[in-house]
């Protein structure tokens, strides 16, 4: 059995479905920060299978380091709100912070 395109975009539905799902159902922040790592991931998934299937060339792997730099951007300034949240309202759960001014 050969692994084919149809392979690799049913992987990146599955890990796309699984970011939205966390991000719509945690309370959390760092929960919602993975969910939108996990999008970002099935991204890359995609872009690498294009790229393999596809022309060819090395755009998708290109592509996927811009997101990969992107995720890691996302990241560390998500944490850096996440953290001043904390200090100000001592929770990270999403649904009780309403308002970001003192």
């Amino acid at each position: 059995m050969e692994i084919g395109l149809n392979h690799y975009l049913v992987v990146g539905l599955l890990v796309f479905l699984a970011g939205v799902f966390t991000v719509l159902t945690r309370r959390n922040a760092i929960g919602v920060l993975m969910g939108v790592e996990l999008v970002l991931n099935s991204a890359n998934i995609n872009y690498i299978a294009f790229s393999r299937f596809g022309t060819g060339g090395l755009e998708g792997q290109i592509f996927s380091i811009f997101v990969i730099m992107l995720a890691a951007a996302e990241a560390a300034i998500g944490l850096a709100i996440v953290l001043g949240i904390y200090r100000k309202f001592q929770t990270i759960d999403v649904e009780e912070v309403d308002s970001l001014r003192g």
